[in-house]
This record gives C-alpha cells, sequence and structure tokens, in this order.
C-alpha cells in the first residue's frame, strides 16, 4: 500500500465506525440473553466477524445486514457445543472474553486463532479461571491458544489482577455469570468498562467500588438495541491526521468519548491540539460526542501512569504525533504493547527509525525526539492492523511517499479506512 505526501488540508466530515470492544460484547450478550438484541453501527472487521462465526458454532442465530446485526438469543444457558474448533481468527478479544463464557458450559469446547494469537499470552486468564475451578488448559502447553475448556461447577473468586486489562477483566465477569456467588476483580489501574456498562443494560447486577467491579450469578439477561458509537481507537488517526496536515479541518460524527477510553484526547489536549466536543450525548450506556479537528502546531509531552489503559491501542499513533511534534515525548508503563498483535515498541521504533525518527525503545515505552524533517520509506506492519494505520497517516506529512507492506491488515479493524482518509483529501 504506498501513500503519498499530501500538499492540501484535509476537510470534510467522517461517521466513524463503530467501536470494535462494543460491537465484539453486543454479540456476547446478546447471545446469553433472552429475546432478540439489535445492534446498528456493528463494526464489520474481521475480529467481530470472528465473534459471530464462534456463536454461530454454538447455535446461536444471528443475521446480519452490513453494520445491523439482529442476535436472537437463547438465554444464558442456551449455547450447544461447537461441531469443530472455534476460531477467534485475529482477536484476542474474541478468545480472552468467549474463554470465560465457555468456562461456563457443560460442554468441552477448543477455541484458536491465526498464527498472531496463538503466541499471545493467555496465562493471564487461564490462572483465575482456574482458581474458579475452571478446566481449562494450552493444548500446546505454552500457555497459548488453542485452548481446550470443559464442564465445571464455577466457584466465585476475589481476584486481583497483576495487570489492568479489560479483556482479563471481561473474562472473569463473564465467567463469574456461572459462578455460585459474588465473583469480584481488582485491577492495579482502571481499564475500559465497556463489559460493565453493558452487563447492566442486559440486566445483569454489577457493582463497582474504586479499583475493584463485582457481579452476581445467574442473572436474567434480556435482549437490548445497542447504538455502537464510533470506535475512538479508529477516530484515533483521523484526529492525528488533521493535526499533522497544515490547515485542516475535519469533523467526526457520533464517537465514543467513554471516560475509560479517552485517554487519546487528553494526550492531544496535553500536546496543544485543537480538538472540540460538540453535540455530546450522555443519555445512553456509551457517552458520544462529535469531534471537530483543527490542525495544530503540537509540542512533547510525558505519557504514563493511569492514563495508559485508556490509550492502549492508540500509542502507535500518538507515538507518531511526537514524532511530529516540538521537543521530547516519553511513553512509559506501556509493556503492554509488547502482546499485541505484534511488539508495537519494538515495530513503531524500528519503522520510526526508517521515516527519519530519533527515537529509543525502553522496556516499557518509547522516548521520542520530535521536530526533525521525516520522509516516506518503506514500512513493515508485521500485518498489524494499527502500524499500518499510523504509518498512512505519518504519509500525509511525511515527504515523498510511504510503501506500507501489508497494509491491506487494516481490515481487521477498520476495512474502509484507506477510502476513508483519502476522501478527506482535497483534490
Amino acid at each position: 500500500m504506498i501513500i503519498r505526501h499530501t500538499s492540501s488540508p484535509l476537510k470534510g466530515e467522517l461517521s466513524i465506525p463503530g467501536d470494535k470492544s462494543i460491537s465484539h460484547r453486543s454479540i456476547m450478550l446478546g447471545a446469553l440473553s433472552d429475546g432478540l438484541t439489535e445492534a446498528t453501527n456493528f463494526l464489520t472487521g474481521a475480529d467481530c466477524l470472528s465473534t459471530i462465526s464462534c456463536f454461530r458454532q454454538m447455535g446461536i442465530e444471528i443475521e446480519q445486514s452490513g453494520s445491523h446485526v439482529l442476535v436472537r438469543g437463547k438465554g444464558l444457558h442456551g449455547l450447544k457445543a461447537p461441531s469443530a474448533v472455534l476460531d477467534a481468527g485475529n482477536s484476542g478479544t474474541t478468545v480472552r472474553l468467549l474463554s470465560g463464557i465457555l468456562a461456563g458450559q457443560p460442554f468441552t469446547s477448543v477455541i484458536t486463532g491465526d498464527s498472531s494469537i496463538q503466541k499471545r499470552p493467555m496465562k493471564r486468564i487461564m490462572t483465575p479461571l482456574q482458581l474458579m475451578n475452571a478446566q481449562i488448559h494450552s493444548v500446546n502447553n505454552n500457555g497459548c491458544a488453542p485452548l481446550e475448556i470443559s464442564s465445571a461447577n464455577l466457584r466465585a473468586v476475589d481476584y486481583s489482577s497483576p495487570v489492568a486489562s479489560a479483556q482479563v477483566k471481561s473474562c472473569i465477569m463473564l465467567a463469574g455469570l456461572y459462578a455460585d456467588g459474588i465473583t469480584s476483580v481488582t485491577e492495579p489501574v482502571v481499564s475500559r468498562n465497556h463489559s460493565e456498562l453493558m452487563l447492566r443494560y442486559f440486566g445483569a447486577e454489577v457493582s463497582t467500588c474504586g479499583r475493584t467491579v463485582s457481579v452476581k450469578p445467574e442473572p436474567v439477561l434480556t435482549g437490548q438495541k445497542v447504538n455502537v458509537p464510533g470506535d475512538i481507537s479508529s477516530a484515533a488517526y483521523f484526529i492525528a491526521a488533521a493535526l499533522l496536515v497544515p490547515g485542516s479541518e475535519v469533523l467526526l460524527r457520533n464517537v465514543g468519548i467513554n471516560p475509560t477510553r479517552d485517554g487519546m484526547l487528553r494526550v492531544c489536549s496535553a500536546m496543544g491540539a485543537d480538538i472540540t466536543r460538540v453535540n455530546e450525548d450522555l443519555s445512553g450506556a456509551e457517552p458520544c460526542a462529535d469531534l471537530l479537528i483543527r490542525s495544530s502546531a503540537l509540542k512533547a509531552t510525558v505519557i504514563e501512569g493511569e492514563i495508559i489503559p485508556t490509550l492502549i491501542d492508540e500509542l502507535p499513533v500518538i507515538a507518531v504525533l511526537a514524532a511530529f511534534a516540538d521537543g521530547t515525548t516519553i511513553i512509559r508503563d506501556a509493556a503492554e504493547l509488547k502482546v499485541k498483535e505484534s511488539d508495537r515498541i519494538a515495530v513503531m521504533t524500528e519503522n520510526l527509525k526508517r521515516i527519519g525518527c530519533d527515537v529509543e525503545a525502553t522496556d516499557d515505552g518509547m522516548i521520542i525526539h520530535g521536530g526533525k524533517m521525516l520522509h516516506g520509506a518503506a514500512i513493515d506492519s508485521r500485518k498489524d492492523h494499527r502500524i499500518a494505520m499510523s504509518f498512512a497517516v505519518a504519509a500525509l506529512a511525511c515527504d515523498g511517499e510511504m510503501n506500507i507492506q501489508d497494509g491491506d491488515c487494516v481490515k481487521i479493524s477498520y476495512p474502509g479506512f484507506y477510502e476513508d482518509l483519502n476522501s478527506l483529501v482535497q483534490p
């Protein structure tokens, strides 16, 4: 995929595809509910389609027409044993959250994914599930997928997670729906709370106290209408592009601004970005707003601590912003980047150096000395969608052209990304 520098400003407006996290959860909770769940603005990326495929294998009727999805749920105990291995594709969310549900089922199942998923750490969910008496093990005995999960009587736990991960927290909460008492999870830092919000919306009893969330077992979940807001992780690339290309003004419609996910906006503000929230809607389970972004001269900042879980997926494109910003940006406490679709610390550092950026990798982040003239180069995305999209944005502000290897990997989360980006470039 070749992306060229633009000398024209970006202008226009976009409706961002649905939030990936919320789209996944709408299928999962819809399947476990009584009655019909209708999801609009559902993300049709490969990851979310993997979740649909897994539940269809377990007897759930799901109708999909573009971004409109109907799930005919069969209740908490309505899933059937799959006749084949469940394939999560490239989706870590599917593997980890679905493992929590499978742990409470009266049948044996195996869940796996592509070569990338089979390298990602699963002990972080296996350990708490085993404490709940779940029968789960790594088929290859390496702490990774494929995972085999067998029938068990789950017991409630009060688990202190060593990592701030919404996937870990959600896995335990979903298993807790089938446990023998109240299940609690305490995190070192609060991670995104989409599972808590949606579980309550569907009828579960969920309580939150500081960094601890608790769920009561055996709720009667009822199908709901879910209007999925635009994914702020996808919006991040257009925010960055509009900030970097001089003279740009872009309006992004209906973007999720959940405070456990809005770290990108807070970091941009600290860097001097001109971003205005308009038409805020706080009436649903998930808050959303339109975002008006104007090009800005950016300055360096320090990104660390409690804000990290709120922007972990946006850190690659934030690193691109830092490369163009004045001064030295430091990213700390982000070791989680090493176990994403790629080692994003290593891959971002390698590729930023290729375009002329002065950057150093650290054990838990990066030190980026911004403000140098940057140029196009051959970029190895490692088939990581967030790497590919980040350097597509960088290309617009770099001299020359960017050649992004395996650039079509963006279909994992944003099939129409390049078309939407091109639509903003003025002729």
